[in-house]
C-alpha cells in the first residue's frame, strides 16, 4: 500500500446539488485527499506545488484546475515565498457524476462537454484562463442560492468549456478517447499501452494493432492524445513511475526497467524533460509533502 494513500472525503450533498467552499492558507482543509466528486477549483492567492495524481507542478494566483472523481490531489503553499497567513486562498466547486448525467439526459446540447469530463479524470489545468472572469464566477455562485445558484453554475462550466488550453496532468487516470471507428481504434492501442507499458511495442506495431498506415496512425494518434506516439509511452512509463517512486523504497533503477526504460540514463532524461526533477528529487518531494507528519515513522 502506497505510504501517502489519500484521504477519502465525503461530501454531503443531501439538500445541494453543488458544493461551494473557500478557504483560507494555512488550514486542515488543504490535505492529500480524493472524493468522488469534481471539483472545480481557483487557486486566489499564494504560489506552491500542486499535486494531481502523479503530476508535481507549480501554481501561482489565478491558476484554475478542474478535477475528477477520485483523482487524489493537493496544493501545497510555498511558505518561504507566502510566510503569512491569507483569508481567502482557494475558491472551489464540487459536483458529482450523477448531476452531470441528468443534466445531460434532460438537455442534450450538454454532450458537447463530455471530452472535458473524459480529460479530467488527469485532472485539467485550464492555461491562461482570465483569473478575474473566474474570481467573478465563483462569487456569483457563492452568493445565490436554488436555481440561481445551478445557472451561475452552468454558465461558468460553459465558459471553462470553451477555453482552447486545457492541460492534461496526471498519466494515473488518463482519459480513454471514444468516438467513431478510427478513434475507438487509437483507443484499443491507448488501453493496450496503458496495460502494457513495460513491454516493448513500436510505432508499426501501433500502427497494425489500428489497421492503419503509419503514417495515418501517428496523424490520428497525435489528434486524439495530443502526444506523439513515442512521447505517450513515454509519458504512461513516467507516470507509473512515480507512483512507483512515492509508494515503494524500489531503487531508482530497478523502477526504471520495471516502467520499460532500457537504460538508467534514458529513464532519467525523460524523467527530468516531463517531470523537471530527478526522480530522486520527485520521491524526496512527494513524501515530504504528502505524508501525513508521523506516518512514515508509524
Amino acid at each position: 500500500m502506497s505510504i501517502i494513500q489519500p484521504e477519502f472525503e465525503y461530501v454531503d450533498r443531501a439538500t445541494e446539488t453543488i458544493r461551494y467552499l473557500e478557504h483560507g492558507w494555512p488550514t486542515e482543509l488543504c490535505r492529500w485527499h480524493s472524493h468522488e466528486e469534481y471539483e472545480l477549483h481557483l487557486i486566489v492567492a499564494t504560489r506552491g506545488k500542486a499535486f494531481v495524481g502523479d503530476y508535481i507542478g507549480d501554481f501561482q494566483p489565478g491558476a484554475l484546475f478542474l478535477t475528477g472523481p477520485n483523482l487524489p490531489h493537493n496544493w501545497i503553499t510555498d511558505e518561504i515565498t507566502s510566510p503569512r497567513p491569507v483569508e481567502i486562498r482557494d475558491m472551489l466547486v464540487q459536483f458529482s457524476q450523477d448531476s452531470i448525467d441528468q443534466l445531460t439526459l434532460a438537455f442534450p446540447e450538454f454532450t458537447e462537454m463530455s471530452a472535458m469530463w473524459e480529460l479530467a479524470k488527469s485532472g485539467i489545468e485550464f492555461v491562461g484562463f482570465d483569473p478575474t472572469f473566474a474570481r467573478g464566477h465563483f462569487e456569483r455562485i457563492r452568493n445565490t442560492r436554488g436555481a440561481e445558484r445551478i445557472a451561475a453554475f452552468i454558465r461558468f462550466l460553459v465558459r471553462v468549456n470553451e477555453h482552447a488550453e486545457k492541460r492534461a496532468l496526471s498519466v494515473v487516470s488518463m482519459m480513454q478517447p471514444e468516438g467513431n471507428s478510427r478513434q475507438a481504434r487509437i483507443a484499443d492501442v491507448v488501453d493496450h499501452i496503458i496495460q502494457n507499458y513495460a513491454e516493448e511495442i513500436s510505432l508499426e506495431q501501433a500502427a497494425g494493432k489500428a489497421n492503419m498506415s503509419v503514417t495515418a496512425f501517428s496523424r490520428n494518434f497525435q489528434k486524439v492524445t495530443g502526444n506523439k506516439f513515442v512521447e505517450f509511452v513515454n509519458r504512461v512509463r513516467i507516470g507509473h513511475a512515480c507512483s512507483m517512486l512515492y509508494a515503494t523504497d524500489d531503487q531508482v533503477s530497478t523502477i526504471c526497467y520495471d516502467v520499460g526504460f532500457q537504460n538508467l540514463a534514458n529513464f532519467n532524461r525523460h524523467f527530468l524533460k516531463m517531470k523537471n526533477m530527478t526522480p530522486t528529487a520527485y520521491r524526496e518531494l512527494a513524501r515530504s509533502e504528502l505524508v501525513p507528519k508521523g506516518a512514515a515513522s508509524a
